[in-house]
């Protein structure tokens, strides 16, 4: 797995989700954002090779 990769989507993902409004801390939101962003990162190459890409 690369840690470039999910350090990428967990940064990207937590300044996302800092700005969404469901929860009420900031830090809340970041952390949740995060953690989407390590998951994604973590099942793209599963995904990307059970389809082959």
């Amino acid at each position: 797995m690369d840690v470039t990769a999910m350090a990428f989507y967990a940064l990207v993902c937590g300044g996302l989700g800092a700005f969404a409004p469901r929860l009420s801390r900031v830090w809340q939101r970041f952390a949740v954002a995060a953690l989407v962003g390590i998951v994604a990162a973590a099942l793209l190459p599963i995904l990307r090779a059970t389809l082959g890409v």
